[in-house]
């Protein structure tokens, strides 16, 4: 029996967890956001020649975390030439071949991969390749330590390792893995095992029927073998079983979480003892297979926490902790030791006995202030400050990942030596579009596709319009119909290389007409997103913004509400003001030795937000026009964002504060200018065109 004060400290905490983003409007919107994320690296990986496919998953991607919880983003990679064979069957010719098998001591959950010949379906039996291990047998093995070595190479002393993960950061953790399209027997033998259980359903099992399993580069860690061995991850059937649970499971879950890095810690005093997330997921999913439906709603949330601690007790005190789907393993195994476990044991029961008094004490997102402070502080989701933050953050980073891909693209074709970039961006536009229409591509991809090519639209009715406008040439019928197709990128950066386009021809009015719909359009809801690799002094979103994706989560209705950053690479530079051409020079000296790999992308491009280069676009076409008083206006904006904390919150504040300088400069007021110019290099001494700008003014004054 439960207290009865469970009923209502479930309705409590319930409620408590909607508002630190555990509800169906965050889960949901983490899911979709990071299966675009999937959907990105699977066509960048496509576009350079790379035959991978990337995977998310973990809790940011079940949408099982809060902020509170700084969970860490987890990526897995498969190398699809790779064919795994479960048996001599599954040879494929002309394929890397490489058979899974055993040794009679090896440990569950774990396989050797032999090598196969790729031309007839017999083993390799010599081979001189430093990651591959030959056994007394003549038998040739692919040594799982040739992973670690490549991400050694790759990151140096940044190479973090823990298990089958690598990474350059606490932040991220990179998998390597095969994928195997058969499920072995230890994984097949829990479809029979689930037959008589409460959960999952018949029909998430049939649907995990359809899943494979992936190899990943880790050795059990008592083996003899341990360099050579490869562990077998249900991660796509653990997704699919994640992805059919109701919030009340979810909740769960992220509590266990919370306890486990706040209380269970403190009992675990071994070096190399942990009790991980994974533990706390088996638990939850062992209880929902033992207990009934009935029993996982809100009323009973508590209870259901109560009910996992104790199949956690369970497993402790067997000292036995099995998993859910991989018959035959036992996940204390090398993560807990005999001695934790007992302690660890004392502390839950301890917990439960008081009645779970332990929840007021979690300082996860303040959890157990704001359980004291329910019923009459709390505000409903989807309102709440932190859920809309966190959608708010989620999609600003998912376009930041977008814009990092499309300059990769222009970098790599400004870079193809001797190729005209016109035809270039045609074909790469063509690639993208059958690869659009392949059966294999998923509709994230599709969607995805859709943006990159409107994208590289923009860019190529630019680099043509240049062209056209170097050699006085009239444009092409055909370039307004890219121009067309490429200005719903978002609610700025394309409009405003058109009417950048317009003021470089001489084209007046039409520029100024763009400009006006830019400035309606580029209001406080607006956030202004960039893939150059940087990050303003301070990064803070838009609240218009963030409440704005509370009732908007598809890509065309938030790209309304998005301003990229304008680029102008040197191609399109006729299309662009003259002084703005400085930038696509900046370097002097020995500057170009100190652009870390991120500022080699751009740098040698003009790059400028949204908002004052729309104001520094507006001064110069209204002093074309001799609209003073519009003229000064934008004038005055601009100044108050480059003497005002606003700067601090732009991408590239350097070369707002050139474009500043300029400003002064055709008013007449060196001084000023020049002040401008000083403060653009305290902020940037290196790569910055306001070197060239400060020694123009000097020599200028000096003579």
């Amino acid at each position: 029996m439960f207290p009865a004060f469970f009923h209502h400290l479930s309705l409590v905490l319930y409620q408590v967890l909607e508002c630190v983003g555990v509800n169906p409007w965050v889960v949901e919107r983490r899911r979709h956001t990071f299966l675009h994320r999937e959907a990105e690296w699977d066509v960048h990986d496509h576009q350079a020649g790379r035959d991978v496919t990337t995977f998310h998953f973990g809790s940011q991607s079940e949408g099982t975390t809060t902020p509170g919880l700084q969970s860490d983003t987890d990526m897995l990679y498969t190398y699809n030439p790779i064919n795994i064979m479960f048996s001599w069957a599954d040879w494929q010719r002309g394929r890397g071949n490489l058979l899974m098998v055993r040794y009679d001591d090896t440990p569950p959950q774990h396989y050797l991969l032999q090598l196969i010949d790729e031309d007839v379906p017999q083993p390799v039996t010599h081979i001189d390749d430093p990651d591959c291990v030959t056994d007394s047998q003549g038998r040739v093995f692919y040594s799982n330590m040739a992973v670690v070595r490549a991400w050694a190479a790759q990151w140096g002393d940044e190479h973090i390792r823990h298990g089958p993960s690598n990474s350059p950061s606490k932040d991220w953790d990179f998998v390597s893995a095969l994928y195997c399209k058969t499920l072995p027997s230890e994984i097949m033998s829990w479809f029979t095992r689930m037959q008589h259980g409460y959960w999952p359903s018949k029909k998430t099992l049939q649907a995990a029927q359809r899943c494979g399993c992936f190899l990943v580069p880790d050795g059990h860690h008592g083996s003899v073998n341990q360099d050579i061995e490869w562990r077998i991850t249900p991660n796509l059937i653990e997704r699919l079983l994640m992805f059919s649970l109701n919030m009340v499971p979810i909740k769960c879950l992220v509590v266990l979480k919370m306890l486990k890095k706040q209380e269970f810690v403190k009992y675990i005093h071994c070096e190399n003892c942990k009790f991980t997330t994974f533990l706390c997921k088996t638990a939850l999913f062992f209880t929902l297979n033992r207990t009934p439906p009935t029993l996982w709603t809100k009323h009973r949330l508590v209870e259901c926490i109560v009910r996992c601690l104790q199949t956690i007790l369970e497993f402790l005190n067997q000292g036995i902790c099995p998993h859910f789907i991989v018959e035959g393993v036992d996940l204390f195994d090398g993560k807990l030791c005999r001695d934790c476990q007992v302690s660890l044991e004392q502390a839950i029961q301890g917990m439960i006995q008081d009645d779970m008094h332990v929840l007021f004490h979690l300082q996860s997102d303040d959890l157990g202030q704001r359980l004291m402070a329910l019923p009459h502080d709390v505000r409903p989701y989807p309102g709440d400050d932190m859920n809309a933050g966190i959608c708010g953050k989620l999609f600003k980073d998912l376009f930041e990942l977008y814009l990092k891909h499309v300059r990769w693209v222009c970098s790599r074709l400004c870079n193809n030596a001797g190729a005209d970039v016109i035809t270039s961006l045609k074909n790469e536009i063509n690639i993208l579009e059958s690869l659009a229409v392949n059966a294999r591509t998923t509709q994230y991809d599709k969607n995805y596709i859709k943006f990159i090519v409107k994208c590289l639209m923009s860019v190529k009715a630019s680099v043509t319009s240049s062209s056209c406008i170097q050699s006085c040439d009239p444009l092409p019928q055909d370039i307004w119909q890219l121009y067309s197709e490429s200005l719903n990128t978002d609610v700025a950066s394309s409009k405003l290389k058109l009417a950048s386009m317009h003021y470089c021809r001489g084209e007046l009015q039409r520029a100024a007409s763009v400009l006006n719909e830019v400035e309606f359009d580029l209001d406080d809801s607006v956030q202004t997103v960039c893939g150059c690799g940087r990050q303003p002094y301070k990064d803070e979103l838009s609240k218009a913004f963030c409440e704005y994706t509370v009732q908007n989560d598809s890509h065309k209705q938030l790209t309304k509400k998005l301003a990229f950053c304008v680029r102008f690479l040197r191609e399109e530079k006729f299309c662009a003001p003259r002084f703005m051409w400085c930038e696509m020079y900046r370097a002097v000296g020995d500057d170009v030795d100190h652009r870390d790999r991120n500022d080699r992308q751009w740098m040698d491009w003009a790059e400028v937000d949204a908002r004052p280069f729309l104001l520094y676009l507006q001064y110069l076409t209204y002093r074309g026009l001799g609209v003073r008083h519009r003229q000064l206006e934008a004038f005055h904006r601009l100044n108050d964002i480059v003497t005002s904390d606003k700067l601090d919150q732009l991408y590239h504040p350097e070369t707002v504060l050139n474009l500043s300088g300029h400003c002064w400069e055709l008013e007449g007021d060196v001084q000023e200018a020049l002040h401008a110019y000083n403060t653009s290099l305290r902020n940037r001494p290196r790569n910055n065109a306001a070197n060239w700008h400060k020694q123009r003014l000097e020599l200028m004054l000096n003579n």
